[in-house]
């Protein structure tokens, strides 16, 4: 793997041909995606460590190997391309995070939900928005307009929803991973929404009518972005019980199931919706409903495989950011006036923090009001575990930033150069120091119990059923299974596949021990 690794960075400086090139940066990068995933499992148990952390640890080492080879052109082996970050990769993690989400917890904590990432992205955005008006003018940035300030604002009023899946474990800490979790994907939805709506926005004559207007917009593209969803996800479900796909093949259930919920986010981006507000509805509805009418081999393979793509598309975007942290053309711009850029990073930052904290804590106590239990309100505690999960800014902030402040991943701007390093440098600090220390955080202030694997030692069972939380049933609780019995998956023929669409097949049986499950295949 070293020798392999030490082949590939050699000719990354050394490649005569653009298809060379090409060949020899997707080959590397694999590679490196590779070596994600295995150190990742080695450190799966370490209290500090999560996957996002580790791929942008390695992309920066990557980062620096190649900038070394290359004597000092480049530490990239990809341009970044804002259509590669919104269409091929983000629509996976989001969709995944809907199918999978624990829809109880998620309806249940609704109503703070919103709070958190509607109003509270919103007071975010304005603290971080006025308070760059005010702190880095009095720094040598450059020529930056309003437009610039209020982008900012909606740039780092983007939560990492991705590195909070990592953080935060569904199993130990229901309550805060649906809050924290369901506020991230909402909070994106909504900071994508802002920006889009700024760039569109005549900031040179602000009025109370504009103003109504912006909002009324923001909610028109948050209410038809969640309706779209869920009557994609709807349609599915009914086309995949009225044809009964199982008759002939598991794949085309599944296929069906990707092409659908990739036909809902680029409708929304079509019609000017937002894509992650409408994918992230689509797969809760596929969870609630379609899922429900595949076959037993299509539930449990789907699961896994939407797994999968989302859980490469996070390492993929981790280990690009941590390469694009060295970017050396826009660090040469950055060096002329170093102070600057350390001057206006510390002010993001703080910017980040009291942002974050003027929203969490007064919006706590409001949804606390909604809860009759006591057992149910958020404690104190909990409210600054939220406070500092939800800091880490990640891929969105990194991908709005690029839309805003450069042409195609280069720039050729001081000003924008800065904004663009400042942005890098609390996305890596945010991750690397809120990665690493909300483990312990949590077990300082809240300490969850430990969530333990299953045990193939049958004297060492506490009870006789056990928790599968991945393969559920698709409900809420997670699916009970017997120990005592042995689950046996039996692939029919589409013979019998068809009579069970016409109701005239049943799951057979096998003896008291052995639970038949039918793949209808």
């Amino acid at each position: 793997m070293l020798s392999m690794l030490n082949s590939l960075f050699t000719r990354i400086g050394s490649f005569d041909s653009p298809e060379d090139a090409s060949v020899n940066s997707m080959t590397l990068f694999v590679v490196l995606v590779l070596s994600c995933v295995v150190i990742g499992h080695l450190l799966e148990e370490s209290r500090w460590m999560t996957e996002s952390v580790i791929a942008l640890l390695i992309g920066l080492l990557s980062g620096t190997i190649i900038l070394l080879t290359t004597k000092g052109k480049s530490s990239r082996i990809l341009v970044f391309s804002e259509e590669l970050f919104f269409i091929y990769l983000l629509p996976p993690i989001i969709f995944n995070a809907g199918f999978q989400v624990k829809k109880k917890q998620f309806f249940k904590n609704f109503m703070a939900i919103i709070l958190y990432g509607v109003i509270g992205s919103m007071m975010s955005f304005v603290i971080i928005s006025l308070g760059s008006i005010q702190l880095l003018k009095g720094l040598d940035i450059g020529i930056l307009d309003l437009g610039d300030y209020f982008a900012l604002g909606a740039v780092f009023s983007a939560t990492d929803s991705v590195c909070t899946l990592q953080v935060l474990n569904q199993e130990e800490t229901p309550l805060l991973y649906s809050l924290v979790f369901g506020e991230g994907v909402v909070n994106d939805a909504t900071s994508v929404v802002l920006f889009n709506a700024i760039q569109r926005f005549d900031l040179s004559h602000i009025t109370s009518v504009n103003i109504l207007q912006f909002f009324g917009n923001f909610l028109y593209l948050f209410l038809f972005s969640t309706f779209l969803g869920v009557g994609v996800g709807l349609i599915s479900a009914y086309i995949i019980k009225k044809l009964c796909f199982a008759r002939h093949s598991t794949d085309r259930e599944i296929a069906l199931m990707l092409l659908m919920a990739y036909l809902s986010y680029m409708l929304a981006e079509l019609v000017n919706l937002s894509g992650i507000l409408t994918v992230f509805f689509c797969g809760i509805a596929m969870s609630h409903y379609t899922w429900h009418n595949v076959s037993d081999c299509s539930k449990v393979t789907s699961r896994h495989a939407f797994a999968t793509f989302s859980f490469v598309s996070e390492i993929f975007i981790f280990l690009y950011v941590g390469m694009d942290a060295l970017d050396i053309e826009k660090w040469k711009f950055a060096s002329k006036s170093p102070w600057t850029l350390v001057g206006a990073s510390g002010m993001l930052l703080g910017l980040v923090l009291l942002g974050r904290a003027a929203f969490v804590f007064p919006l706590s106590s409001i949804a606390n009001l909604f809860r009759k239990s006591n057992t149910e309100k958020i404690t104190f505690k909990q409210q600054v575990v939220i406070w500092w999960a939800g800091l880490m800014r990640g891929a969105v902030s990194v991908a709005l930033a690029y839309n805003k402040f450069t042409r195609s991943g280069h720039t050729q701007l001081p000003g924008n150069a800065i904004m663009i390093t400042s942005t890098i440098i609390v996305v890596l600090l945010t991750n690397v120091v809120g990665g690493l220390l909300t483990k312990p955080l949590m077990r300082l202030l809240l300490n969850p119990p430990r969530h333990s694997g299953i045990s193939t030692d049958s004297d060492s069972l506490p009870s006789k059923r056990l928790t599968l939380p991945l393969l559920s049933s698709g409900h809420d609780s997670e699916s009970n299974v017997d120990i005592g019995n042995v689950v046996v998956c039996i692939c029919h023929p589409p013979e019998e596949a068809e009579e069970r669409c016409n109701g005239s097949s049943s799951s057979p049986t096998s003896g008291d021990s052995t639970t038949t499950e039918d793949c209808w295949d």
